[in-house]
């Protein structure tokens, strides 16, 4: 494999590392960091795999770096990192990184709840939560402000950031009475740890519900949506798909009083006005439109039969579900023009 050649670097290109580079999310960050010219990727590491190039076990990514285990004495300088950790195992690690002044981009859940006490009956003890009041939701669209002088950056779901992006404007409005979302996501939302569920055998030409009633992302988005001002029990229901990467949540909500399309479409409009990477659609999207990127595709309507409104979000899940959204993230931690790297 020969060497690829990293983007032309900024005067002032900030050092930085991936921790966990061996999955598909810290791969994917690593390939965007590796040719952002705001950022030099000085080290990636995984608790596997050491010694092996990146670019060996991802040809397609082009990072030609060595596996490396963490080793916080040889992170002097570095000014930020991706954590690609599961939870638990991540908080950690974020906590050795914050004793070195580096500002992270956390990939897991251990800091995307406010509540500890949500966090542990969904997840169980936390690592460190004496960090979690540091912790930034790293939803871009919704907490710019924040995540820009954050320390720790807690990068949603993937489930959830194509959710909370079809409800925000709704939820702001106070129209979310009830909400149920219907998920589906393809295998690569499994990362690379397979079950029988992701087996080929069993995820091709099938369509999979898990999680039944027991969904992580479940206190995550009602969280947020009470945060926006819609405090209320969310029906979240995952589906496996024959997709490599994509996801699609379609939003089916009981609203607080009637609502039709012409005030839906201002709403939304006025919702995104200038958001670069939310586009609002015409008709229903479909998750090849999204591949590849950080956009998010929205699409709206009333029913007038039910009088619910139907609201449809696709991302890509590696993306703007995971890796992209935390370059969109370090862009906006780091001063940087939110898209660069990204379009």
């Amino acid at each position: 494999m020969s060497s690829a050649l990293a983007q032309p670097r900024q005067a002032q290109a900030a050092p930085v590392i991936v921790a966990g580079a061996t999955g598909f999310a810290g791969a994917l960050a690593a390939h965007l960091l590796w040719r952002h010219p705001g950022f030099d990727l000085v080290s990636v590491t995984g608790r596997s795999e050491q010694g092996r190039r990146l670019d060996d076990l991802y040809p397609r990514y082009r990072v030609p770096l060595a596996i490396e285990e963490l080793a916080p004495e040889r992170l002097a300088g570095i000014a930020a990192a991706v954590v690609a950790y599961p939870h638990a195992a991540a908080a950690p690690t974020v906590a050795a990184l914050r004793e070195l002044g580096i500002r992270v981009v956390d990939l897991s859940a251990d800091f995307r709840l406010n509540s500890l006490a949500t966090y542990e009956r969904w997840y169980g003890e936390h690592p460190r939560p004496a960090l979690i009041e540091q912790a930034a939701y790293g939803l871009t669209e919704l907490h710019r402000a924040q995540i820009a002088k954050a320390s720790i950056v807690a990068n949603p779901g993937c489930y959830p950031t194509a959710s909370l992006l079809a409800l925000a404007p709704l939820a702001r409005a106070g129209l979310i009475a009830d909400v149920v979302i219907d998920a589906k996501q393809g295998i690569s939302g499994a990362g690379r740890t397979f079950d029988d569920t992701t087996h080929l055998s069993m995820a091709g030409e099938n369509i999979l519900p898990y999680k039944v009633a027991a969904h992580r992302h479940t206190p995550e988005i009602e969280e947020q949506l009470a945060l926006l001002g819609a405090p209320c029990r969310v029906q979240f229901q995952a589906h496996l798909v024959p997709l490599d990467q994509g996801e699609m949540a379609s939003c089916y909500v009981t609203t607080t009083r009637p609502v039709e399309n012409e005030e839906l479409a201002a709403l939304f409009a006025a919702a995104y006005a200038g958001e670069p990477f939310v586009e609002l659609v015409d008709a229903p999207p479909g998750t090849r439109e999204v591949q590849g990127t950080n956009f998010c595709r929205v699409f709206a309507a009333a029913d007038a039969h039910t009088g619910k409104v139907l609201v449809f979000s696709a991302i890509d899940n590696l993306w703007k579900g995971t890796s992209s959204q935390a370059l969109q993230n370090l862009n906006v931690m780091f001063g940087l023009p939110e898209g660069e790297g990204l379009q």
